[in-house]
């Protein structure tokens, strides 16, 4: 039973930082792609980041790069997002996501790609 388990959310000024964690438990496979969302209030789910944590390949969303990162831990199954510069339009839920049975990460945002959710953190830019 694979669970996603976000952290690090919180208030921040404009033009602050923030980092995210997501650690994950119950992955079979070494490798898996796992990835970053944001939901506004009243919006639908957008992609962040995502990353294969078998090689390491990063992926971004427009509207976030140039000012987050995405990266995995030693061990990977942490998933981190490191979001500098942020932006009050960054305000909302960030949830972890992940694929299931170890496929690649795909070349889109789609979540129906995504199995596997955690709960969200709340990330607040005034």
């Amino acid at each position: 039973h694979v669970q996603l388990v976000e952290s690090g959310g919180g208030s921040v000024q404009a033009g602050g930082s923030l980092r995210l964690s997501c650690a994950a438990s119950g992955y079979t496979y070494n490798r898996n792609c796992m990835a970053w969302f944001h939901q506004a209030e009243g919006k639908l789910r957008e992609g962040v980041a995502a990353i294969d944590t078998g090689t390491g390949t990063p992926s971004y969303g427009e509207t976030v790069k140039g000012r987050f990162t995405i990266s995995r831990g030693n061990r990977k199954n942490t998933v981190y997002l490191q979001m500098d510069s942020l932006k009050p339009e960054d305000t909302g839920i960030y949830y972890c996501a992940g694929i299931p049975f170890g496929r690649p990460c795909p070349s889109d945002f789609d979540t129906r790609h995504y199995g596997f959710w955690g709960r969200g953190t709340q990330v607040t830019v005034s």
